[in-house]
């Protein structure tokens, strides 16, 4: 593989998700929904900021997760049903770097996007904290603008690019309703796989318990990745545990490219 044609493959997915108007609406949305929190957090008294911190994060989640899914399932099946894989085939571009190329393209998409919309978010705590007259007041838990709402972000974009991942390892065989479907899916299952781990507690039955484990291992682990009330109530996050877990992020993708590309190269377009 050369670094080149998958930088010129993730650069042709970005623009053409630049374009692409759901993309706006989203973003569109998100903004919104960051700057509507701070209408919702005046019918709370004192906890404004928190509701607006909450709100904001959340609205970065959900449609941060709408982009990886929504333009994600179509990054392989949209060529498949244009025809344009075959022309795309044809030249000297190694199936694993059309994969992989794709793969960062639209993670080079959501970190745009997610910057796009903390950058709004931040904007939204300033003018609330403007407005009450500082920067940090006593009912507050932590500042208005807190640095560390970053590791939220942070780990918001990593979870998003294991289901980019998920996205387009299911593009590469099923179709996009089917693919969406089984994204969500594990995305809801991936929030509480660490019940798996504790089966023995709810069942009797051997057999059960072995599987259960096995899924532990194999479903992806989304919850450790949200930190978002963490950083909100000013709990300490140690960067240790953001290490690991971004490590952990990093292996799975890397898994689920690998098995991307097995199956890609194995599929006849003929």
């Amino acid at each position: 593989m050369t670094a080149r044609v998958i930088r010129t493959i993730a650069v042709s997915v970005f623009k053409e998700s630049v374009r692409d108007k759901v993309l706006y609406n989203l973003v569109f949305f998100a903004v919104l929904m960051i700057a509507v929190s701070y209408l919702l957090s005046q019918l709370t008294a004192g906890q404004d900021i928190k509701i607006i911190k909450d709100v904001g994060l959340a609205a970065m989640s959900l449609f941060g997760l709408f982009i990886a899914v929504f333009i994600g399932i179509g990054l392989v099946s949209k060529e498949v049903e244009k025809r344009s894989i075959y022309a795309l085939l044809a030249k000297p571009i190694r199936r694993q770097e059309f994969v992989i190329g794709k793969y960062f393209g639209l993670v080079l998409t959501l970190f745009v996007n997610l910057s796009i919309m903390a950058v709004a978010y931040y904007a939204v705590l300033g003018v609330v904290a403007w407005m009450s007259g500082g920067w940090y007041l006593p009912q507050w838990e932590a500042p208005a603008v807190d640095p560390r709402l970053l590791k939220a972000v942070v780990m918001i974009f990593l979870q998003l690019s294991v289901i980019t991942a998920l996205a387009l390892f299911f593009s590469t065989f099923s179709s996009p309703m089917l693919a969406a479907a089984l994204t969500f899916a594990l995305y809801v299952v991936g929030h509480f796989n660490a019940d798996l781990k504790n089966f023995e507690t709810v069942v009797a039955s051997r057999p059960l318990i072995v599987l259960a484990r096995v899924l532990y291992y194999v479903l992806p682990n989304l919850a450790p990745l949200d930190i978002k009330s963490e950083v909100v109530h000013a709990v300490p996050v140690p960067a240790s545990y953001l290490f690991l877990n971004t490590a952990y992020a990093a292996v799975y993708i890397a898994i689920l490219l690998s098995a991307s590309t097995f199956v890609f190269m194995r599929r006849d377009f003929k």
